[in-house]
């Protein structure tokens, strides 16, 4: 029965492309309308039929880590591209709306996201073994999208470009006290130290990333003008001329928006600029990927541009920016997946096979869906006045800098 299903389900998703699949008893069915190269996947598992027609994201996540679903010539990227593309034209099939709706019913559960659950969540991903990241990021540390001015920077170029142009959009002056919500290992809040002359407390819940961020203080000799705290942004009190927050709204969850917004809008000095970095929908609310929540970041949640401004409207902000990047992320994730490979003997050793194509199929799913499947970046530059932001964007496009403004000048 679970055969036949599965069977429907597959001739309802695959309108194109080519996809051959051995189902568990050895029979076998094609799906799509033969164009473009041929894609080979078997299914090992008695199970998996009921699995995949249930809850596919998990099901052939899970199945592709534990080797119970192979692709001829473990092309990954072409049975996910095929996947994600025809998912994104077609949507689900009649019978699964339900199962769909009722996650989207249930989704404020796996975004409750206290102090404490929060805390966990961070240490789910963000503890793992530093020399796991020292493998496919630049020696920044930059795990966030990097922002590509030309299509030809290597990663190290892009990722800084990134970090200006964020600093770009803050305005920042030599003596500014800054926040740095969820601060990572610390490179931005270093970069506003060191290039512009900032005074920045960064914070995070990542004990790892905790004590990296205040060791590259102390050696760059900025540990006068860079602190990181291990502590929850909700717990911040006190007054700042700027706030950055550089890929960790995707953390925050639906239910605590509001509470987000507002610490900003309390932190903020009356005439402050806050920038917020985030992963974003190009498409109405929707749901994390089961696969995602369980292996990759529990608790974590990409939210929609309404989801986003109805919440900063409720706070007495002005949004004085959106800008929206389309394939920076695809990109940046193209560079991280051919480092991580070129690296993956290395993965082996730290981990196992089981974490190195649980790893794989993480960093390619994520690519093809900024490629495919209407996901962008959004910065929401943010201000109590309107005045304060320049009228126009020139500001940051000008002069030889392109509007880059160091302390030094």
């Amino acid at each position: 029965m679970w055969i036949k299903i599965l069977d429907a389900f597959l001739a309802h998703l695959f309108r194109s492309g080519d996809l051959k699949l051995t189902f568990p008893d050895g029979s076998t069915g094609r799906y799509g309308d033969g164009t473009g190269p041929p894609v080979e996947v078997r299914l090992h598992d008695d199970t998996l039929p009921r699995k995949i027609a249930l809850s596919p994201d998990m099901a052939v996540g899970e199945a592709y880590m534990d080797g119970r679903l192979t692709i001829g010539d473990d092309d990954l990227y072409g049975f996910l591209g095929l996947a994600i593309r025809n998912i994104a034209q077609n949507g689900q099939p009649w019978f699964r709306k339900p199962l769909v709706a009722g996650r989207h019913l249930l989704r404020h559960l796996d975004q409750f996201n206290p102090m404490s659950r929060a805390r966990q969540n961070v240490a789910h991903h963000y503890d793992l073994s530093g020399a796991l990241y020292d493998l496919f990021l630049d020696p920044d540390r930059q795990y966030s999208c990097a922002y590509f001015r030309t299509p030809d920077m290597t990663l190290e170029q892009a990722q800084e470009a990134k970090k200006h142009h964020i600093a770009g959009k803050l305005l920042i002056e030599p003596g500014m006290r800054v926040l740095d919500i969820g601060c990572g290992w610390g490179g931005m809040g270093l970069t506003l130290a060191r290039d512009y002359g900032a005074e920045v407390l960064g914070v995070t819940l990542s004990r790892e990333q905790h004590a990296m961020a205040n060791a590259r203080a102390r050696e760059a000799g900025l540990a006068d003008k860079a602190k990181f705290e291990l502590m929850d942004y909700r717990k911040i009190e006190g007054k700042f001329d700027r706030i950055v927050s550089v890929g960790m709204f995707e953390h925050v969850g639906v239910p605590h928006y509001s509470t987000y917004f507002r610490n900003v809008a309390e932190r903020l000095a009356p005439d402050g600029v806050a920038l917020i970095h985030t992963i974003g929908r190009a498409e109405p609310p929707g749901t994390t990927s089961p696969w995602i929540t369980k292996y990759i970041f529990p608790g974590g949640y990409v939210p929609a541009l309404s989801e986003v401004t109805r919440s900063i409207e409720k706070q007495d902000l002005f949004t004085t920016d959106i800008e929206i990047w389309r394939l920076h992320y695809a990109m940046t994730l193209k560079h991280w997946h051919d480092r991580f490979m070129s690296n993956i003997d290395k993965a082996r050793t730290l981990y196992d096979e089981r974490f190195c194509r649980m790893w794989r199929y993480y960093l390619v799913a994520c690519e093809l869906t900024f490629r495919m499947n209407r996901q962008v970046v959004f910065q929401f530059q943010l201000s109590p006045k309107q005045e304060v932001v320049p009228l126009t964007r020139e500001y940051l496009y000008g002069g030889d800098t392109a509007g880059l403004r160091h302390a030094a000048e």
